[in-house]
This record gives structure tokens, C-alpha cells and sequence, in this order.
């Protein structure tokens, strides 16, 4: 990759790497909806736990599961293809999210981009930890929303409205978790100090708790608190993390102006 001597790109070459970027994001993408194609039952009887047991329901012959039902000649097909695709998305999402980092920060130094190498692997466990996350508080939150059926009627869903608002709130938690590897890549490449990422801590507490209110598919009290309030501690965490590595930066700095 063309860059000038200070690190930046041209233009042109700027959009030849972001068109990269698209493009191999996409291809993780449809690899991953591919892994959710070929599982589609195995991850459908899971994701409609809290609702309903699909295998009971269909030795049954029932013609709904609980709340859910499918409508349609391509309703199946349409359904499918959504939750492989959802699927996908999930399953690369920390190497789809590396291509992002890789795109924001081309004109590192040799030494910087080992350090990015981290990006990656530590992506992968908190996006892990905050699907995870998202998929137990799937009963409660379900059960809280349901709760506010009047008792004289039934509430049917159709089981793709319901498949996306599930794979929606674990894609969403799992997202939200990348912050802290975002926050603390930016301060191993030299871009954001510590006193830069704790400094305005009032606003990114504000943005984080309207961030979740904004994008939580639920929108009830528990949900919104079960996201925001490991948030913050994890903001708060990678902004002390950050000062740590700061003062180890400078403190190393000083015995190499030193020695010269």
C-alpha cells in the first residue's frame, strides 16, 4: 500500500483499500452465512428456546409453536435466508470488525501493526462474552415484553419478526463489547491517550446509556441496564488500562532520551 513519507495515503489509494476492506468483509460474510445455512435447524430450535420448544411443537403437529408461526409460500425460504445471513454476520463479526481497524489505521509503523495483531485477538472473546450475554437476558427480556399482552388477547409473532429481534440483540451486545478493544488499539497505536479517553468520562457515560436506549431492540429498564452498566465499567477499565500503558510509554521514553 502506497503511502507518503509521514503515513498518509492519497485519495486514490485510500479508496482502493476501503473498496478491499468491503470486499473481503463481504466474502466472511457470506462464508459465515454459509455455516448458517448448513446449521439452520440446529440454530433455530436454539434461538426459539425462550418462546417455545420447536421439537415438541413438531412432534405435536402442531401448526405454531407457542406465540410463533410462519406465513407465506416463501415465508420459509425468506426466514432461512435471513438467519443465515444474521448468522453470518454474528459468527465473522470479529474478523469483519479487524478489516474496519485496518481501513481506520493503514499508515502504522512496523511496530504498531504487530501491536493491532491484539485487535484481533482480543475481539473475538468480548464479542463471545456480549452475544453470550445477549442471548441469556433473551428469556427475560421475552417475558417482560410478552407481559404487557392484554390478558384478553393473544399475541402471535411471526418466527422471522421474532429470529431477527433475537439475532439483533445478540449481534447488538456482542458489538457494544468491542469498545474497550477499540479504545485501548487507539491507545497502543499512539491515537488516543489515557487522559484523552477518561477525560470527557460524563459524556461517554451519557453516550453510552442513550446509545443503548437508542439501539436496544427491547427497550425496557433491565435490558438497557444489563448492556450500559458493563459498558461503563468496561469504559472505565480501558481508560485505567490505558494511563498504565501511558506511563510505561513514558517512562521508556525518558530512559531512551537518557541513554542518548
Amino acid at each position: 500500500m502506497a503511502t507518503t513519507p509521514d503515513g498518509r495515503m492519497p485519495l486514490l489509494e485510500h479508496l482502493r483499500e476501503f473498496r478491499k476492506r468491503v470486499l473481503r468483509s463481504a466474502i466472511l460474510i457470506l462464508l459465515g452465512s454459509g455455516f448458517g445455512w448448513a446449521f439452520y435447524n440446529p440454530i433455530i430450535n436454539r434461538l426459539a428456546k425462550p418462546v417455545c420448544v420447536l421439537g415438541a411443537a413438531k412432534a405435536s403437529n402442531a401448526t405454531h409453536c407457542g406465540s410463533l408461526y410462519i406465513s407465506g409460500v416463501l415465508g420459509p425460504l425468506n426466514l432461512q435466508i435471513k438467519v443465515a445471513l444474521l448468522t453470518g454476520i454474528i459468527v465473522t463479526a470479529p474478523l469483519w470488525l479487524y478489516q474496519l481497524w485496518a481501513f481506520i489505521a493503514p499508515g502504522l509503523h512496523r511496530k504498531e501493526k504487530k501491536r493491532s495483531i491484539l485487535f484481533l485477538v482480543s475481539a473475538t472473546p468480548f464479542f463471545a462474552i456480549g452475544a453470550t450475554l445477549g442471548y441469556l437476558i433473551l428469556p427475560v427480556a421475552i417475558k417482560v415484553l410478552f407481559g404487557f399482552t392484554p390478558h384478553s388477547l393473544a399475541n402471535l409473532v411471526k418466527f422471522d419478526d421474532y429470529l431477527d429481534f433475537v439475532l439483533r440483540v445478540i449481534l447488538l451486545f456482542g458489538l457494544a463489547f468491542e469498545l474497550p478493544v477499540f479504545l485501548l488499539a487507539l491507545n497502543l497505536v499512539g491515537i488516543l491517550s489515557g487522559k484523552a479517553i477518561l477525560g470527557p468520562w460524563r459524556v461517554w457515560v451519557f453516550g453510552i446509556t442513550l446509545f443503548t436506549a437508542a439501539f436496544t431492540p427491547t427497550g425496557d429498564p433491565l435490558t438497557m441496564s444489563l448492556l450500559a452498566v458493563p459498558l461503563c465499567a468496561l469504559y472505565f477499565a480501558s481508560g485505567g488500562i490505558a494511563l498504565l500503558v501511558d506511563r510505561k510509554r513514558a517512562k521508556q521514553s525518558a530512559r531512551e532520551d537518557y541513554s542518548l
